[in-house]
């Protein structure tokens, strides 16, 4: 019997336990530094908490806790709409929005705690927003030289946007600007036209060059080939002169010998090859040299 209530008493303290832990999941929760906690009664926001640790509600039904991330969030934009420049040229522009909830009263009752709800609202004004600023301006602002600026205008229009919608926009950036696919391929058909109008006309005129170089040269070497010309005549010329001079100095002092020399040069000449016939009558004065001893004091062979 004693040990039958010592059972019944574990078994109540036990079931107490239980029924205390249950109390407690209850009434207490935790909120994380990463999150707000929005504690609701009976349907109304009761109190918004902010500060990490551990809280104290009513039991449900009478109070229940939403939590909410307050971490920075992004928004890339969901389509790629075509938006109409200043100039009537259109341009495709991926976007991305940093925001973060500001107010989270605010925010829970425009969209509820589900994040899907604020980015299917708010896509369309950051879209708009953008619209706004890009068809007040032209292609080279866009894509350089006012991009900054077309980001932070975006920025301070979406600003009061954002209170509205409970939140806070950090930044606005432009991650890709470019044009329609028709307008991108007709841009490369005339980007190449022109790169190959380039190549051409320095093609032609790298040929230009070529022929001018090669003339230039053909000239020089016909300068060079008459000037090497010219000085060999020229030392031919006083080779010829020098020769002569000394073919007459050595003929003056012997006359003998030159007839001699001459009639031996004679030979030469007429009989160079082996197949040469001549005709003569052996007295006369061609084979003078020929004849025993030779005439000294005859006038000089003739070729």
């Amino acid at each position: 019997m004693a040990e039958s209530n010592k059972m019944n008493r574990i078994g109540f303290f036990v079931a107490g336990a239980l029924a205390l832990l249950m109390l407690a999941a209850s009434v207490l929760f935790v909120v994380d530094q990463r999150q707000v906690g929005v504690v609701y009664a009976l349907g109304e926001i009761k109190e918004v908490i902010t500060e990490p640790g551990l809280k104290f509600k009513l039991p449900p039904p009478f109070q229940n806790v939403v939590f909410l991330d307050k971490r920075v969030q992004t928004l890339d934009s969901p389509e790629t709409r075509p938006i109409f420049t200043a100039e009537k040229k259109s341009l495709v522009i991926d976007w991305l929005v940093k925001w973060r909830i500001s107010e989270p009263r605010q925010f829970i009752r425009n969209n509820g705690a589900d994040f899907r709800n604020l980015e299917n609202r708010l896509a369309p004004v950051v879209q708009a927003a953008f619209n706004e600023e890009i068809t007040k301006r032209n292609v080279t602002a866009v894509l350089a030289t006012e991009r900054e600026k077309v980001m932070n205008d975006v920025k301070a229009r979406l600003a009061d946007e954002g209170k509205d919608f409970g939140i806070e926009i950090v930044d606005v950036r432009i991650k890709r600007v470019d044009f329609v696919a028709d307008i991108t391929d007709s841009v490369y058909r005339r980007m190449e036209s022109e790169r190959k109008q380039v190549a051409n006309e320095l093609r032609s005129q790298g040929a230009a060059d070529g022929e001018k170089i090669r003339a230039d040269a053909d000239r020089q070497r016909e300068v060079i080939i008459a000037e090497a010309y010219r000085d060999a005549q020229k030392v031919k010329g006083e080779g010829d002169a020098k020769s002569s001079a000394l073919y007459a100095e050595a003929f003056g002092r012997d006359a003998q010998f030159a007839q001699f020399y001459r009639s031996l040069e004679a030979y030469r000449a007429s009989f160079r090859n082996k197949s040469d016939m001549m005709v003569l009558d052996p007295s006369s004065d061609f084979f003078r040299a020929m004849r025993a001893g030779g005439a000294t004091s005859a006038a000089p062979a003739r070729k």
